[in-house]
């Protein structure tokens, strides 16, 4: 078979051709949502290495079409050893090139000898020009349509040869959907296989992602099979990607069926009618809805060992998938209905042996999160030390994770062993603060620390799952929440401080760091004398700044307000329409220290620019909090002339500004 490419046009390799590009942008507009959409991704879990950006997906496997170079089949036969030249001969140019010539004309000829070889050379021939990157869409449609008629009623014969399989996944991608139908219904009853396959998979992926009139059926196909697909090397990301970023919830009750064993796929087959969907959509309580005694029994029984199975097979990866972590989830739901207390006490800690040593491989999820939330939350005090002990590893990822952090969240809320929680977890968040500001989710557990579920930080939504556990913890925990959330406060007060100390300056000009250098100046515990110190100190620069690429911080106004936060001493509150001060912070403190570190002249210049308003809360806590001394020396920074050049000046904040100093000069 005739290569679109030359044989002898070979991929530089890495260290010739430098670094793979990344991924063209067209400027084309008439591409299609499909063309130019961003794919949808699984959750990553927190046990593996981030993957940058730019790099490819394992479903887009044709995005590196530009540099596609075919391959030769495995079976390909071995050049007789007299095709090869001796020594001598191979010192002759020529003779080299007449050698791999001859190579290069067996090579055609094998291909030649291939089944439907000449099938394959015509769609090639359509693919190089369908494939292109910048090509209106009208052109592109016209060559898809061409590459399917020429594949039309032989997709199934060649779509397991790699080069095939990319030819095919183009129709998909392109074409619009009367192509993808018709190479759905051609490769109809062979799913399974297809899945399992190195190359054709991406197909089956893509099928199940822009056919969504034949997701059922396709999933179908995999009924009875799905565990063992789970644990394939290949099928396995097929299967998981269809469940969390694909199917709807009647198409993931036909993969999660396979989970509750051999009775219930027997007596409880479904051919996707009315209410055998609305049955299916409730799950496993829907499966366990009328079954009593033993039978309830054997169905728990089965769906454990199927979890098992999983979790004695960790290496094949199907751990991280979201399909066991709801197949899990709905277990230990059915568990804690189970009436029989010690029965319910029995059946959750054999589960949790199964599974104790790879529950940082579940995290990532939604369903995985809730899992290990409930079983630190059942736990014991043994239980729980051995989850923290599994996760301990991964916590700075766990904490930039959505799902993940919830998961220390509650390890924070409910175990009672506040040393084994500051040494283990919240030494890590505290050391990794200057990464973790950088990202909401990051900021958001250096929160938890200080001021846990607060609703300045925290959405309704989001305490509400947090929340989930608190009933349990009310009957599996000793210590009041009041003295638990002390403790770990106090544990954190010292790294966060240092924090402060070394990088806050730099932290308080993000919009975010502000807020989390705030909180930490308002509600750490222990001395906050150099944190002061290292955030007043930028304020002593130049007012207003000479360098425009860095504005004085009195001009940022997310630090601004930090500032006046600081000074007020707490957050207002828009309920008691007022001032709620912090007891672990000290405004007075601050106050001296500024009027030591910033000085007369620089605080006239910021009363007369930007910082009216802050200036304004300074002066104030001078006025109420101040001695005789600090009062005195202030009066004489705001004498007439001063007041005089801000009456007439247009600063915002001006006449807030003349009150405060009107009310300290009296």
């Amino acid at each position: 078979m005739p290569g679109l490419q030359s044989a002898s046009k070979k991929r530089p390799a890495v260290s010739q051709g430098g670094p793979r590009s990344k991924k063209h942008q067209s400027d084309n507009p008439s591409l299609t949502k499909f063309e130019e959409g961003k794919v949808q991704k699984r959750s990553r879990p927190v046990t593996q290495p981030i993957i940058p950006a730019s790099g490819l997906s394992d479903e887009d496997e044709d995005e590196d079409e530009d540099n596609f170079e075919e391959e030769e089949p495995e079976d390909q036969a071995i050049v007789p050893d007299e095709m090869i030249v001796d020594g001598a001969s191979s010192k002759d140019p020529n003779a080299a090139r007449e050698s791999h010539k001859v190579q290069r004309v067996l090579q055609e000829q094998r291909r030649a000898a291939k089944p439907h070889s000449q099938l394959l050379a015509d769609a090639k021939r359509v693919w190089s020009l369908a494939r292109q990157k910048s090509i209106p869409s009208a052109e592109r449609q016209k060559h898809v349509k061409e590459l399917m008629k020429v594949t039309q009623g032989k997709v199934k014969d060649i779509v397991l040869k790699h080069d095939a399989s990319r030819i095919i996944q183009t129709v998909v991608k392109y074409g619009g959907q009367k192509e993808r139908d018709q190479v759905a219904m051609e490769l109809k009853g062979h799913y399974k296989s297809l899945a399992q396959s190195k190359y054709s998979k991406f197909l089956v992926t893509k099928l199940i992602r822009l056919c969504p009139a034949h997701r059922a059926s396709i999933l179908l196909e995999f009924q009875s099979n799905v565990l063992r697909l789970l644990l394939h090397r290949e099928a396995s990301a097929v299967l998981a990607d269809s469940f969390e970023l694909y199917a709807n919830a009647y198409e993931r009750s036909i993969l999660l069926r396979d989970f509750y064993g051999k009775e219930v796929a027997l007596f409880s087959q479904t051919q996707g009618s009315e209410p055998e969907k609305a049955n299916a959509r409730k799950g496993f309580p829907g499966v366990l809805e009328g079954l009593e005694g033993e039978r309830r029994k054997r169905v728990l029984a089965a769906l454990k060992e199927n979890l098992t199975t999983i979790f004695n097979n960790s290496d094949k990866g199907a751990i991280t998938h979201a399909i066991v972590h709801r197949a899990l989830l709905e277990y230990l739901a059915a568990v804690n209905d189970t009436e029989d207390e010690s029965e319910r006490e029995k059946l959750r800690k054999e589960i949790f042996e199964s599974c104790q040593d790879v529950l940082a491989e579940m995290v990532h999820t939604k369903d995985g999160s809730r899992v290990v939330r409930d079983f630190i939350a059942y736990g014991t005090a043994k239980d729980r030390k051995q989850i923290i002990k599994v996760i301990k590893p991964h916590v700075e990822r766990m904490c930039t994770d959505d799902e993940a952090q919830l998961v220390l969240f509650t390890a924070l809320d409910v175990i009672d062993d506040t040393k084994l929680t500051a040494k283990s977890l919240v030494l890590d968040i505290t050391a990794h603060a200057p990464t973790l500001i950088n990202t909401p989710q990051g900021r958001r557990a250096l929160f938890y620390l200080l001021v846990p579920r607060s609703r300045r930080h925290f959405t309704p939504a989001q305490i509400a799952i947090i929340a989930d556990t608190d009933l349990v913890r009310s009957k599996t925990s000793k210590k009041s929440a009041v003295v638990r959330e002390g403790e770990i406060r106090a544990a954190a007060s010292e790294g966060l401080l240092k924090f402060v100390e070394d990088n806050g300056a730099e932290a308080a000009r993000d919009t975010g760091g502000s807020l989390v250098v705030l909180e930490i100046m308002l509600y750490a515990d222990g001395d906050k004398s150099s944190a002061m110190q290292s955030l007043l100190q930028p304020l002593a620069s130049i007012y207003p700044s000479e360098d425009a690429s860095k504005p004085h911080p009195i001009d940022l106004p997310h630090t601004s307000r930090m500032y006046k936060s600081l000074f007020q001493g707490g957050h207002f509150s828009h309920a008691s329409k007022s001032v709620v001060r912090s007891s672990s912070f000290s405004p007075s403190a601050f106050t001296s220290a500024f009027m030591s570190i910033v000085g007369k002249d620089l605080t006239v210049s910021m009363a007369g620019g930007e910082g009216a308003f802050i200036i304004a809360e300074f002066l104030q806590r001078v006025k109420e909090e101040g001695n005789a001394d600090e009062k005195q020396t202030v009066k004489g920074w705001f004498g007439g002339d001063v007041v005089e050049r801000l009456k007439k000046s247009e600063t915002k904040g001006r006449n807030v500004l003349l009150d405060k100093i009107n009310a300290l000069l009296l």
